[in-house]
């Protein structure tokens, strides 16, 4: 743990950046390939109303997703900044608490989805096929809870260990073991959505003992040694993990309300559409997410050792390499929009349809990647009101607000354009409070050191 904590605070920024970012870009490349692939497979070989189906389903999985980020990134946030304090009964903690809390928000999770999974999917316009389909996709997608927020959750813990390319193995290992078993369920058994849906669940139980057994028996420094919960460690984990949550939580209702609102205003279509361009949508954001799980063990260890100055400028060095990575997913789809929703959809006629309103939503895609590193910073550094306030204003605050609103000036295109418009704002936001936390609070604590 030394070693690698001297590395962290000491080494080249760059060589650390390029170290920690690739294996969290091609792990979180291989976290999208589940969903992704998951829709190439049902839209190609069962069809255009699966494919609506499985994404009004998908809304509803992000509260897994939610629980699996409360623990993990709360989780590794502590980690990181025990490992920079030389806190180890901090870290010899943290692996009973997260299998604990895992247990006891997945069971409430599993319970409430497999009953009301119909209901759910009636408040977003789910009917017909299009109901039928998504009850069976989310029951069987619940019933692996347990297994796909612990495997989720450790592999982030993993990453905050620093061990960015084992996480990026196991996660590759169980996105492929995906890919297989959607071919075999989907294509040779003809299973159907359902056969999506196990092929997700069967993959997610085998990252999940791959993670178990790493942490059991392999880990040199983090380990299975408290089974119990530790009041302080849960408390600073659920307030750093809370803003995590609170992206899935408000990103369930961004989805649950833009596509009820394309149902009433375009019909099955525009949802299907949509569909398709949120696919790519969120491969887009993939690159940005790797990249900032490779910056959090290098802001919350940093800032722990107190290298305030170096905190600052590797966050600069962050946001260009992650501006990059957003430009060449905002050319390709602005070049070739047509070949990237096709890619989903066979109906010339209907990708014609969305062509303009997917250019416009992704017209500004590349501001989001300061805002993620913004997010990132608060969460490392364990600002938990900062990090609140941005995810509450960009995916609650603004954004329904702006679905419900801009549709009675400007049809569905009102629902497309919402996007870009709060994610500017949002940006301007955060930025403005990382400039703040940068000139007053961080500037305070160098002095006061080299006083």
């Amino acid at each position: 743990m030394t070693d690698k904590r001297e590395y962290l605070i000491s080494g080249n920024m760059f060589k650390l950046m390029m170290e920690l970012s690739i294996p969290g870009i091609i792990g979180m490349f291989v976290i999208s390939l589940y969903s992704f692939v998951d829709a190439i497979f049902v839209g190609r070989y069962v069809g255009s109303t699966a494919l609506g189906a499985i994404s009004l389903a998908y809304t509803f999985t992000l509260i897994n997703n939610g629980i699996a980020v409360l623990i993990g990134i709360g989780s590794a946030s502590v980690l990181s900044r025990a490992v920079g304090r030389n806190d180890q009964e901090t870290v010899d903690s943290i692996m009973g608490n997260i299998l604990l809390l895992t247990l006891l928000f997945s069971f409430g999770t599993m319970t409430v989805g497999l009953i009301f999974a119909p209901q759910l999917l009636h408040l977003i316009g789910a009917e017909g096929e299009m109901l039928r389909l998504g009850i069976s996709y989310l029951r069987i997608v619940y019933l692996g809870s347990i297994f796909v927020n612990f495997g989720q959750a450790a592999n982030m813990v993993m990453r905050g260990e620093g061990r960015m390319g084992l996480a990026m193995l196991l996660m590759g290992v169980s996105a492929v073991l995906n890919i297989i078993l959607d071919a075999v369920f989907v294509i040779v058994l003809k299973k159907g959505l359902e056969g999506a849906a196990i092929a997700t669940v069967i993959s997610q139980v085998v990252l999940a003992i791959c993670n178990f057994c790493y942490f059991a028996f392999f880990s040199k420094n983090i380990k299975f040694k408290h089974f119990k919960i530790q009041k302080g460690i849960v408390k600073e984990t659920l307030s750093i993990g809370f803003s995590a949550m609170l992206m899935q939580v408000f990103a369930l209702l961004q989805q649950a309300v833009m596509y009820s609102t394309l149902k009433k205003y375009g019909g099955e279509d525009q949802v299907i559409l949509m569909g398709a361009f949120f696919r790519y949508l969120m491969l887009s954001f993939i690159p940005l997410w790797g990249i900032s799980q490779g910056y959090q063990p290098f802001a919350g260890t940093n800032f722990g050792a107190k290298q305030f100055d170096r905190v600052k400028k590797g966050t600069l060095l962050f946001y260009g390499f992650s501006l990059c990575l957003a430009l060449i997913f905002w050319l390709v789809f602005l070049i070739m929009p047509e070949r990237v929703l096709g890619l989903f959809l066979e109906n010339a006629e209907l990708i014609s349809l969305g062509r303009t309103n997917a250019m416009l939503a992704m017209s500004l895609f590349p501001l989001s990647a300061i805002m993620i590193i913004n997010l990132t910073l608060f969460q490392a550094l364990g600002k938990a009101k900062y990090a609140g306030i941005l995810v509450i204003a960009r995916q609650f605050l603004l954004y329904i607000p702006a679905v419900l609103i801009l549709p009675i000036f400007f049809g569905t295109r009102g629902v497309w354009i919402s996007s870009p418009i709060i994610d500017t704002l949002v940006m301007i936001l955060s930025t403005s409070i990382v400039i703040k936390l940068f000139k007053k609070d961080l500037s305070a604590k160098d002095k006061a050191l080299t006083a």
